[in-house]
């Protein structure tokens, strides 16, 4: 008997010699640790994301904020007495960035890997549904643009002349979260449906159709009642998600400025974050699997 199997009475392998059961990728750990990614890049790309998420809005309350009270004009909206414009601007802004952030984060990456790098075929073996890639990028991008939000916030509300400082307190700490949050996702969610169905040739008009019109009709610079004497341009501007977000933060934060009743931003944004989901996951689903 060799010296292998003296002992054993058989010449079956110890057990103590098989191997492991493979490990199994669950849907929460695989997801966790695409998340873990994206925050890695995130992290990396830290100061590129500061200087590109500040930039626009710091200038626009610094002309509007403190250069126009300094020459005599833009101190107030809605007449002497009325909340200053940077009161207007605080709400307005922080929405717009995210918006404009949560899209950007989605848009751009998701062209490069559909259309360029082809890396979303990597992605696509992970052992996740493909509608759950979608989620993950939609997850990633919205939280990019709540951290767009955050970091605007303290610029908005520091850059101002002298006596023009906004009157700013939250008024309903729930209905600031949720508007916040809900807002994050639509504008990424919209994001992926854009960013599977345009193409990257023409990604250039995405800034005059889209991001353009959006931000300069999306009640960012004066409240939706503003607009009752332009009664069409006010119907117009409800298809608008800006609106919404903008009218939301305004009820939050500036409630003394006239803003939409609670339950219309709150349905436009929470209906329309599942309606774009829904629509962005089959789009998505189809362009990663053609």
């Amino acid at each position: 008997m060799s010296a292998s199997t003296a002992g054993t009475g058989t010449g079956a392998v110890p057990a103590v010699l098989a191997p492991p059961p493979p490990a199994r990728a669950t849907i929460p750990r695989t997801f966790a640790a695409m998340m873990a990614r994206e925050a890695r890049v995130m992290r990396k790309n830290f100061l590129s994301t500061f200087l590109r998420v500040l930039v626009q809005p710091v200038l626009f309350v610094f002309v509007f904020a403190y250069v126009l009270p300094k020459l005599g004009g833009g101190a107030t909206a809605g007449g002497p007495g009325g909340p200053s414009f940077a009161t207007i601007l605080v709400p307005g802004l922080v929405g717009s960035s995210i918006i404009m952030q949560a899209m950007m984060a989605v848009i751009f990456p998701l062209m490069m890997e559909l259309n360029w790098q082809k890396s979303i075929t990597d992605r696509a073996l992970a052992p996740v549904p493909i509608p759950l890639l979608g989620a993950q990028k939609i997850v990633a991008a919205a939280a990019q643009g709540l951290i767009g939000g955050l970091l605007v916030f303290p610029a908005v509300l520091f850059i101002h002349a002298d006596g023009q400082a906004p009157k700013v307190h939250v008024d309903n700490w729930p209905v600031l979260i949720v508007v916040m949050v809900s807002g994050a996702l639509l504008s990424a969610a919209g994001g992926l449906l854009l960013g599977t169905l345009m193409n990257p040739q023409k990604v250039q008009m995405l800034f005059a159709v889209v991001l353009l019109p959006m931000t300069m009709l999306g009640c960012v610079y004066y409240p939706w009642s503003a607009l009752d004497d332009i009664r069409w341009l006010q119907i117009v501007s409800l298809f608008n998600p800006l609106v919404y977000l903008s009218e939301g933060l305004r009820s939050a934060l500036t409630p003394d400025v006239p803003h939409m009743p609670v339950w219309v931003f709150m349905l436009a944004t929470i209906g329309g974050t599942i309606l774009l989901t829904w629509a962005a996951m089959r789009t998505f689903t189809r362009r990663v699997l053609t």
